[in-house]
């Protein structure tokens, strides 16, 4: 269990770390009027990692019964 959770600690932070650079490539291909299609497939990538991101922060927190 205590492997599972240190598992899911290390993804977390990676996808964090991933969404943060995006943020950094995203931030100059707007400023450098980059190419609109590779921005477009960039902010998908970054919603996608926000959703995973969130799941395992789900997974991370136990369940309380109000």
């Amino acid at each position: 269990m205590l492997e599972d959770r240190e598992a899911l600690l290390r993804r977390l932070h990676e996808l964090r770390s991933e969404h943060r650079d995006l943020d950094t490539v995203i931030a100059r291909l707007v400023s450098g009027l980059g190419d609109q299609l590779q921005l477009q497939r960039l902010k998908k990538r970054k919603l996608k990692l926000k959703d995973e991101i969130s799941w395992l922060e789900g997974q991370l927190v136990p369940d309380i019964i109000a």
